[in-house]
């Protein structure tokens, strides 16, 4: 049984749906010009995964086999449809700027995954976890891609200039192509991390087994 912080670790970033995944590619390459639509679409998405994830857990035993895929479908339908109609009464402004890409989190894989992958095989506290943690790591990853290509691009952050009128920005990170870039070098980075982490448990393990005698103290 996987525990409470395994749950939270995988999924912020362990089995972050990005960085380990690669899935929900077309919201985090289109909608993050900047980083606060990638946080407004990580908090939508979020929202459903949250729903989504707790309603599959609660009815997992009543839905056939046969059928589980379409049901989770239509759940999710369900509750990108409630974030799309309070978005638009409420962040209408965001709202405008997402677009298209907020009913398309219906067919975001990620969601579907965890539904599929976690939520039909778990309770219902553990499957809330799950969806809060993945969705918190979706957010992180669309935050860090639209921050970096707000930064590289326009020299700007929520709207505040960083490095004043003798910068020149990249404006080839607004563009489409320029997300690829972006995320391709934020991937090497995350792999980078990975390794040295890697490197330092290979260097521990060693010494721990040598001096067994100090973990047991």
């Amino acid at each position: 049984m996987t525990s409470t912080k395994e749950i939270i670790t995988n999924g912020f970033w362990s089995n972050n749906v990005v960085f380990a995944q690669l899935l929900g590619m077309c919201p985090l390459l289109g909608v993050t010009t900047t980083a606060m639509n990638g946080i407004g679409m990580g908090m939508a998405s979020l929202a459903v995964l949250l729903g989504s994830n707790v309603v599959v857990s609660l009815v997992r035993n009543y839905i056939p086999t046969e059928v589980r895929i379409p049901s989770y479908i239509i759940i999710i339908a369900s509750f990108v449809t409630i974030i799309d109609l309070v978005m638009n009464a409420y962040l209408h402004d965001l709202h405008k700027v997402l677009g298209l890409f907020i009913p398309l989190i219906v067919v975001n894989c990620a969601i579907l995954g965890r539904a599929e992958a976690f939520a039909s095989k778990n309770s219902l506290a553990r499957s809330a976890i799950d969806g809060i943690a993945s969705g918190l790591g979706f957010t992180f990853a669309l935050f860090l891609l639209g921050a970096s290509r707000e930064v590289l691009g326009s020299g700007e952050i929520f709207g505040m200039d960083l490095f004043g009128p003798s910068f020149h920005p990249a404006l080839g990170f607004v563009l489409p192509p320029g997300a690829f870039i972006a995320l391709g070098f934020i991937l090497m980075g995350i792999k980078w991390i990975e390794a040295k982490r890697e490197e330092k448990k290979a260097v521990a393990t060693p010494a721990t087994a040598a001096h067994p005698e100090a973990n047991a103290a």
